[in-house]
């Protein structure tokens, strides 16, 4: 370890005995691209092995997105096997054209990874976002209008299933990385987007040193955001503890408790359950979300996200939407919808789908469940082609059951039941 690079390196063993001092990670993955953040991560984790630290994998995701990814994957496994460290490449397809391209890639190789880890072993994946990623990510989002949530800093650990997603250098700067990088004649990949300006980071970091801003300033500013954003969330599940319950997959709320919150607590309660039932990455738009929110507190029925709200003696039921969920379908044992799993006796052609008005009819026990009619039909069913096999939430369980599975990022059930 040269002098010029201990404190990335103290950085970095710091970041984990901080957080986990009696349970370092057995193994670690770094995820490098070929760039300079992610090139000098995996090359301090490789002292830190060699120094007595965890077990290093390395993995690429070829998005396939320039003419260039596949050399630099190729470029990175040659020097992972000079380092004497794994490395996979893990290549995505576009699904279908539209959308934001690169929040797309962004998803897939966040899950792509995730999934990648659960078959090697992997208990924590590294990523080289820095203290400059922090500024330029801050100044983007304020540019967008983004509030208190979208202003805070971005997160420097998260679990995703059985993986957990670390930035152990966001308090470093690009700059010390890249004067590691050069003593240790290193060289990085220079991605093409990082000047293109008609991408918001490139024209972001372009303007950076014309606002006369330090970037440890920006950072400091979205820490303290995160603050105060953990303290309305810390309220928030109090609120929700109080006047929410969860019914199987719905989500219950006493409408007059609603009512009475503050109304930015009452909307981060109905993003949080809405959430929590639909998956969703991001929270609908603020002028549907502000029109939901009136409707709740007006007690009118109202759909939004993937969510289908109702009211009935004094309590607001949300609920998954029938439509959303019409034309999934899943292998038994699979999650289905992202949150529920049906397990029962091996019956060839089963698959699992929405129960729908066609299956309830079908489910003679069905008001047995005490579950509404418009819940029923968008819970999970096991059909033989246009056979009704089962419906467990329904009351036609036939051998079957339906588990409800917490989802990798926030489990609003089990929150409000601490």
């Amino acid at each position: 370890m040269t002098e010029d690079g201990a404190p990335l390196h103290a950085a970095l063993r710091g970041f984990f005995s901080d957080a986990t001092p009696d349970h370092l990670p057995d193994h670690l993955a770094v995820a490098i691209s070929g760039g300079s953040d992610s090139l000098a991560l995996l090359s301090l984790c490789h002292a830190w092995r060699q120094d007595g630290g965890p077990r290093i994998s390395a993995v690429t995701v070829d998005h396939g997105l320039r003419p260039t990814s596949a050399q630099e994957a190729a470029d990175v496994g040659t020097l992972c096997a000079q380092l004497d460290i794994p490395h996979d490449t893990l290549h995505w397809t576009r699904a279908q054209p539209g959308g934001n391209l690169q929040d797309q890639a962004r998803r897939a190789r966040y899950a792509i990874m995730a999934g990648w880890a659960a078959t090697k072993g992997v208990d924590v994946i590294a990523l080289g976002h820095t203290l400059d990623d922090q500024a330029e990510t801050f100044l983007m989002r304020l540019a967008r209008g983004a509030g208190l949530d979208g202003l805070s800093a971005m997160r420097d650990r998260w679990q995703d299933g059985a993986v957990q997603f670390v930035r152990p250098l966001l308090t470093c700067r690009r700059e010390a990385l890249r004067d590691h990088l050069t003593g240790q004649s290193l060289s990085w990949v220079e991605d093409s987007t990082n000047t293109d300006p008609t991408y918001d980071r490139a024209r972001v970091r372009a303007a950076l040193p014309e606002l006369g801003i330090a970037m440890d300033t920006l950072s400091d500013v979205a820490g303290h955001l995160a603050q105060a954003r953990d303290a309305l969330h810390a309220v928030t599940l109090q609120a929700a503890r109080e006047i929410a319950r969860v019914d199987r997959g719905d989500v219950i709320l006493d409408h007059a408790g609603f009512c009475a919150l503050h109304p930015d607590l009452s909307r981060r309660l109905l993003l949080s359950a809405m959430r929590w039932i639909n998956g969703a990455d991001y929270p609908p738009r603020g002028k549907a979300m502000a029109a939901v929110q009136a409707d709740c507190v007006a007690g009118r029925r109202a759909v939004l996200q993937g969510c289908d709200i109702s009211h009935a003696k004094g309590q607001i039921r949300i609920t998954r939407e029938a439509a959303a969920v019409a034309t999934l379908t899943t292998n038994p044992d699979e999650l289905w919808d992202g949150r529920w799993r049906l397990r029962g006796p091996n019956i060839l052609n089963a698959r699992v789908c929405a129960l729908g008005e066609a299956g309830l009819r079908h489910c003679p026990d069905r008001a047995l469940a005490g579950f509404p009619a418009r819940s029923l039909i968008a819970t999970p069913a096991v059909w033989q082609g246009r056979k009704l096999i089962a419906a467990p939430v329904a009351q036609l369980a036939n051998g079957w059951t339906a588990e409800l599975v917490p989802r990798a990022r926030g489990d609003f059930a089990a929150d409000i039941a601490h």
